[in-house]
Formats: C-alpha cells, structure tokens, sequence
C-alpha cells in the first residue's frame, strides 16, 4: 500500500481539548502532526464517523491556542486522525 499523504508527519504529543455535541468536551493527546491535520489518540472518539467535524485547542501554550475545526478522515482503536479545516472551506 503507498502512502498517498501530502503532508509528511512528525511525531508530537500534547494535550488537545476536544469538543463535539456528541460528547461535550473531553482532553486527549495527539500523536502525530502534519500541515494538513493530526491524529488524536482517546478512546471516547473512536466512535466518531468519518466526517464528523469537531474542534479542538491546543492546551499548555503561554499563549491561548486559536480553536480550529477539524473533519474526522479515519478512526482506529487509538483515537481519530483528523484534517484542518481552513477557513475558506467552513463557508
């Protein structure tokens, strides 16, 4: 299988607030990221469809993190993997 990915990943862990109507809102880490997304590693998120848009905050900066919206691409038993959503495309 070839890797059809545009952004190349780097392995990263912080803690990401994560928040959707399903759920509320929950702290989880990540585990990789790229320019185009990340993956979210908790177990209460694998449940999510491909799809489903949620947003998220990085936590623990000196600064507040901006909120970004994020469109689930894949889930496995880790958590989701996720792509940003740029602001021309929340329309």
């Amino acid at each position: 299988m070839s890797n059809q990915r545009r952004h190349p990943r780097i392995p990263m862990k912080c803690r990401i607030k994560v928040s959707h109507e399903s759920f509320g809102e929950l702290i989880a880490q990540t585990r990789d990221l790229s320019d185009g997304g990340v993956f979210i590693r908790h177990p209460e998120l694998v449940g999510l469809a491909t799809g489903t848009l949620i947003s998220g905050q990085v936590q623990d900066l000196p600064i507040e993190a901006p909120v970004l919206r994020m469109q689930v691409m894949r889930a496995d038993g880790e958590g989701v993997g996720v792509r940003f959503i740029l602001d021309e495309e929340a329309g």
